[in-house]
């Protein structure tokens, strides 16, 4: 292959030099002369024509060794061209296989790349579904202590709804202890009224009759006056002693008001506990409006809650019927305290 810009007279000066040097200009020569440049079958063409030349003008005749070594030359020329068309060949293949390797070597970067994007895709994804479920996990967690404190709430509601309803049926033993002792009051006062009334009446009856024999007595012995002096003084220490049954009489009217001041206190007993159940009530009816609250959001205690309301219109009914009950406290004591002033003003 001739390099670009070689000429015959290129070769010719180098051929000269090397003769003037006292070297042999073969076509290596020459080539190394030209700085390894040029094809050697064209310095091996020039040289022939140059040689060609030098002939026709002196009328020399080559040798059979320069025949030869020219014939070698041209060989090596010729095996150098299909080495350097070869190598040629061989340095296309091998840039059209680089070529090919580059064309794969991107599609395989570029499949890494999609590849690579994939897995930052999976990533975000992964981390995007690692923060929902921890969203979740903390939802369910929230959701579970909200329902546990829920369940606690309804533990202590059902505990003090309990306690309350203890507390009621001790307060109603009580108000039947009360309603008991009244009733045993209420009896023993009257015995003791009647009874009172009986010894009055018994004593008023003897003044009677002692007044009828003293009138008969100062009828039939009107001329007596010393007797009847005498009698007078009688009526006057029966009036005494009458006086002191009066006072007597007084005296019982007394522990009566005493014991209907007694009375008064045991109905403000009775309108404080009937206070403290309307207190209860309240209390219940709160304890149902909060297990109300807690039945939005925790539907299975619908339940207990029903219950719940069934035992507060126990309570209500108990608690009307317990009003009723000082209703007629309040009634028996009017009645108590009319009759304890009755006596008082006949007397």
């Amino acid at each position: 292959m001739a390099r670009s810009g070689l000429y015959k007279s290129d070769v010719q000066k180098a051929r000269d030099a090397l003769i003037a040097q006292g070297i042999n200009p073969s076509v290596d020569a020459v080539r190394v002369a030209l700085g390894n440049t040029g094809s050697k079958t064209t310095i091996h063409k020039y040289l022939k024509e140059l040689e060609e030349e030098d002939g026709g003008a002196g009328g020399k005749r080559s040798s059979i060794s320069e025949a030869l070594q020219d014939l070698v030359e041209r060989l090596a020329a010729r095996l150098e061209d299909e080495a350097q068309e070869r190598i040629a060949a061989a340095r296309v293949a091998s840039e059209a296989k680089a070529a090919e390797q580059a064309v794969l070597l991107q599609a395989a970067q570029n499949d890494n790349a999609q590849q690579r994007a994939r897995v930052l895709e999976l990533e975000t994804a992964l981390q995007e579904q690692a923060t929902a479920l921890a969203a979740s996990r903390s939802d369910h967690q929230r959701e579970s202590t909200m329902r546990q404190v829920a369940e606690q709430q309804v533990a202590d509601l059902q505990q003090r709804l309990a306690e309350n309803e203890a507390h009621r049926q001790s307060l109603e033993e009580k108000h039947q202890h009360a309603r008991q002792a009244l009733e045993h009051y209420r009896q023993s006062v009257k015995e003791q009224r009647e009874a009172d009334i009986r010894r009055h009446e018994l004593q008023v009856q003897q003044v009677q009759a002692e007044l009828r024999l003293a009138q008969q007595a100062v009828a039939v012995k009107q001329d007596e006056i010393t007797r009847l002096n005498q009698e007078g003084a009688k009526l006057v220490s029966e009036l005494a002693h009458t006086k002191q049954d009066l006072y007597e009489q007084l005296t019982q009217v007394r522990k009566l008001e005493q014991k209907v001041e007694a009375l008064q206190s045991l109905q403000v007993r009775a309108a404080d506990t009937e206070r403290q159940l309307v207190s209860k009530i309240a209390e219940a009816e709160l304890l149902t409006e909060q297990l109300n609250n807690a039945n939005d959001q925790m539907t299975p205690v619908e339940a207990r809650v029903r219950e719940l309301e069934l035992l507060l219109a126990q309570a209500n009914a108990k608690a009307q019927a317990q009003e009723q009950i000082g209703d007629q406290l309040r009634a028996y004591f009017d009645k108590i305290t009319a009759t304890s002033t009755a006596p008082q003003a006949g007397k």
